[in-house]
This record gives C-alpha cells, sequence and structure tokens, in this order.
C-alpha cells in the first residue's frame, strides 16, 4: 500500500514537473510585463498624487474642489471602465496626443487609478497633522514651503507609508485587468497556458500566483522597513 502511495506520489510529482517547465517561460515573460507595468504604474502614481495630495492638503480655495471632484469620478468608477475611456474613447476626441497604443494606455490608466488613492493618503496625513505646526512655523518666520518640507512632510510620512503598501499590492494585481487592451501580461499567459494543458488549470493558476506574491510580499516587506525607519526616526528627533 504504501509502495503504492510513492509510486503515486511520484508520478504526479513528474507530471507537474512536466508542466511548470512548459509554462514558466511563458509566466516568467508575462511576469516581466507586470512588473514593467506596475513599476510605471507606482512611479506615475506615486508623483501624481504626491502633487495633488499636498495641494489638496493645503485647503486651496480652487484646488481643493477640484481635485475632491478627480477623486470622486476616480474612485467611484471601477478601473476597467477608466482603461475603456482612456484606450477607445480619448481616441475618438481627434486630438493626436491622445491616439495611443495599448501599452501607454494602461501605463497612464494605471498611474491615474493609483494617483487617485495615493492623494487620498497624502492629503490625509498632511490634515492630520495640529494646525499648531503651521502656526508655530509661521511664527518663527518660515514660510509656507518650508514649512511643509522641514517640519509638516516628515512627521506625514509615518502615515502616508502604511497605507500606500495596500495600494501599491492592489495595483500589482489590477494589471491583470490590462489584458483586455492586448497587453500580454502574467494572467493572459497564464490563460494562454491553460489552452495547452487544459487538465492542469488550478495548477498553473497556483503558478501564476505564487508569481504575484513573490512581487507583492517584498512590496509590503519594503514598505513596512521604511516606516520602521520612519518610526524610529521621530523617536530619536523626540
Amino acid at each position: 500500500m504504501i509502495g503504492q502511495f510513492l509510486d503515486f506520489l511520484g508520478a504526479d510529482l513528474a507530471h507537474y514537473w512536466k508542466i511548470a517547465a512548459a509554462v514558466m517561460p511563458a509566466l516568467l515573460k508575462g511576469f516581466v510585463e507586470t512588473l514593467k507595468l506596475a513599476l510605471v504604474g507606482i512611479l506615475w502614481g506615486s508623483f501624481l498624487g504626491g502633487t495633488l495630495g499636498i495641494l489638496r492638503g493645503q485647503h486651496i480655495r480652487v484646488a481643493t474642489p477640484l481635485i475632491g471632484a478627480y477623486l470622486h469620478l476616480l474612485r467611484g468608477t471601477p478601473f476597467l471602465v477608466q482603461l475603456y475611456v482612456i484606450y477607445f474613447v480619448l481616441p475618438n476626441t481627434g486630438y493626436s496626443w491622445l491616439q495611443w497604443d495599448s501599452q501607454t494606455a494602461a501605463f497612464v490608466s494605471l498611474g491615474i487609478y493609483t494617483s487617485s488613492y495615493v492623494t487620498e493618503i497624502v492629503s490625509g496625513a498632511i490634515r492630520a497633522i495640529p494646525r499648531g505646526q503651521w502656526e508655530g512655523a509661521f511664527a518663527l518666520g518660515f514660510n509656507r514651503l518650508k514649512t511643509l518640507r522641514l517640519i509638516i512632510l516628515p512627521q506625514s510620512i509615518g502615515l502616508i507609508l502604511p497605507a500606500l503598501g495596500g495600494v501599491y499590492v492592489t495595483l500589482i494585481k489590477a494589471t491583470s485587468i490590462v489584458s483586455v487592451v492586448g497587453i500580454v501580461e502574467l494572467m493572459r499567459q497564464a490563460d494562454i497556458s491553460i489552452v495547452r494543458f487544459p487538465g492542469d488549470i488550478l495548477y498553473i493558476y497556483f503558478l501564476a500566483g505564487a508569481l504575484y506574491f513573490a512581487f507583492c510580499f517584498p512590496v509590503l516587506m519594503i514598505v513596512g522597513r521604511l516606516e520602521e525607519r520612519s518610526k524610529n526616526g521621530r523617536m530619536v528627533r523626540a
């Protein structure tokens, strides 16, 4: 009985090893595409969201309601709809600078999608700093920009970083949606591999999930480490 079980287990392992060897090159190719999409989306979205978040945190009369409308529009609609608008609708406006290929549309969509969450995080962190910090800086002769750079933002980092980790992981998983505009990323490669091996759907999705985890887990660890360093820095200054 034990010998039969070991023979069965060995046959299964050989089968799974054969499937992994066959599909991994394609999955890794898709993983590289996912990595590129996510990194561009993180950088572009963080820059745009950070800028808008700082502006929104200043309670500027004209900018604040406009940025608020931008956030409600993006956070109130699915990412897939935003991607369709950017890739299919905007090119029909006739403006040449809106005639994007699928990859550019994916980069723009992911960046804008990410920026909507980063903006809220940054503006919320800035607003969480007591108003007395601003007033004290102004009393010392600091202007608004210097106060923001030297006093407000350093204290806000510890509030911003924990939330950014979740946003970045959400972005990484959202890259699977851009396959609808022709981007062959990780999940699209997994679907193509399933056509070749229809009897191993669960196993192929498991391999794809393992690659997603290999990307998401280090991102969370890096953000967590940066958060710890930020907390230690504040404790030392205190």
